[in-house]
């Protein structure tokens, strides 16, 4: 092995937002709940520093991590560890961000989330383009947001990148996804879940999923155990496989398929959404 991303999830479920569509809104884990969140993080910056081959990190919490001084921290030292490639977290840039600059910036990166319900857009547009690292951004595709998603497109900076995730459980007419499309041209991506079952998938190869205990799978949406991570029991069934699931319909799941291509759409960006090259400039209509 030379390389292994890993999607890590642990267990961290509390969130200082309130979005209408998320069940982990204003959650409030116990301070117990935080210690082990925090030791379980602690033990895998830990083994991924013992490593002889190089690995990526997207940290993918249920609640917001960067609220928490070990995930800021942890972010650091990974940035600056020697085997690791790339360090990213999905997060609501709620926190402050002055520990960016302890980060090496070609490690680092962010996938931002902006929700229009939870802060003022001017205090956003102007954290975000502020950051000294890559990041994209991005907001989830409820009619109610498209005029914020048209600002801040108009707003943002040419080469970064606003992605708009299809909101869960909705169908788009031909119509709605145009006007979603013309903000982010890879919105297509995004619209309706991808047929999976039976194709090829990188997760469960080179991509795994890891939770606070170490337990390995090959994605986040797929139960089967493949081992542990801190015993390596995982390594033997690591390999080429194809997806057991009928549809995928979450880009941290579908960007690995195979046959979507994202692997060249995101080259050199994939854990934060980043393309390879500026998208073309989204259509504007009078």
């Amino acid at each position: 092995m030379t390389h292994l991303t890993i999607l890590y999830r642990g267990p961290l479920a509390s969130c200082d937002y309130d979005c209408a569509y998320c069940p982990f809104a204003k959650r409030r884990d116990t301070p117990e709940q935080l210690r082990a969140d925090r030791a379980a993080l602690l033990r895998f910056t830990a083994w991924t520093a013992e490593q002889d081959h190089e690995v990526s990190v997207l940290f993918t919490p249920w609640g917001e991590g960067l609220v928490r001084s070990w995930y800021r921290e942890a972010m650091v030292g990974l940035s600056h560890q020697a085997n690791v490639r790339r360090v990213a977290v999905q997060t609501n840039l709620s926190s402050r961000t002055g520990w960016l600059d302890r980060a090496n910036p070609e490690k680092l990166a962010l996938w931002v989330t902006y929700h229009p319900t939870q802060v003022t857009y001017d205090r956003f547009l102007a954290k975000v383009t502020a950051l000294p690292v890559p990041h994209s951004v991005g907001v989830v595709g409820d009619p109610a947001h498209l005029e914020h998603a048209r600002r801040l497109r108009k707003d943002l900076p040419a080469a970064t990148y606003l992605w708009i995730n299809a909101e869960e459980g909705r169908t788009y007419t031909d119509d709605e996804a145009a006007r979603w499309q013309e903000i982010d041209p890879l919105f297509h991506y995004s619209r309706f879940p991808h047929l999976s079952a039976g194709q090829a998938c990188r997760t469960g190869d080179t991509v795994i999923s890891v939770d606070g205990d170490g337990t390995v799978r090959r994605c986040h949406f797929i139960p089967t155990v493949l081992g542990n991570l801190y015993d390596g029991t995982f390594r033997a069934r690591l390999g080429p496989r194809a997806c057991p699931k009928l549809e995928c319909d979450c880009h941290i799941g579908y960007v690995h398929l195979e046959p979507t291509g994202l692997y060249d759409v995101f080259a050199g960006g994939v854990l934060e959404r980043i393309p390879h090259r500026v998208l073309p400039e989204p259509s504007r209509k009078p």
